[in-house]
């Protein structure tokens, strides 16, 4: 019997950052039981520098690493999205699409290290920070008996990996997040 391979989509308004980490998170960590996606409402249309940089260093493929609009994922022939994370504010009290097949879905609030200012030093330490948040927040979630919980134990956990360590001010206001 074949593994079912999840679909995760990760919104940011920007589609730059913290969602294209995740997405590069979660191909790697998921060992072929997720496919992950990013995209924002808003995009800047092109990953911010640092991120790729963070990436390299880090031997993550950046192959299909592209900053994109959500409206890629409402098309007819999109992928069906099994979960939805938010990984800024911003996106997450935004009106979503409505998504085919009714995802679960989550706030995961972190900082934008593409906000921080500073020095080259300070930058790039925002940017480790958050991928050090997102990678613990990808290896809780990938560790779930997804098979065995019931969507409500479900929706609780991802809860509760969204209000983690590193959980952006905002996480309080979307913990139950309802985007599609």
């Amino acid at each position: 019997m074949t593994e079912q391979v999840f679909n995760v989509l990760f919104l940011c308004t920007g589609n730059s950052a913290r969602s294209i980490l995740a997405e590069s998170l979660l191909n790697h960590l998921g060992n072929g039981r997720f496919r992950a996606y990013s995209a924002g409402s808003q995009p800047r249309g092109e990953v911010h520098p640092l991120a790729l940089e963070l990436l390299r260093s880090l031997d993550f493929p950046l192959d299909g690493l592209r900053s994109k609009s959500w409206d890629e994922f409402e098309q007819a022939d999109a992928p069906t999205m099994d979960f939805i994370f938010t990984v800024c504010d911003n996106a997450a009290g935004e009106a979503c699409p409505v998504w085919f097949g009714h995802p679960v879905s989550a706030h995961w609030g972190i900082e934008d290290p593409a906000a921080v200012q500073g020095s080259a030093l300070e930058q790039k330490a925002a940017f480790v920070k958050a991928w050090g948040y997102l990678r613990n927040r990808i290896a809780a979630f990938v560790a779930l008996p997804m098979q065995r919980l019931e969507p409500a134990a479900l929706r609780a956990q991802l809860a509760a990996i969204g209000a983690s360590d590193g959980a952006s001010a905002g996480v309080a206001d979307h913990r139950e997040s309802r985007h599609g």
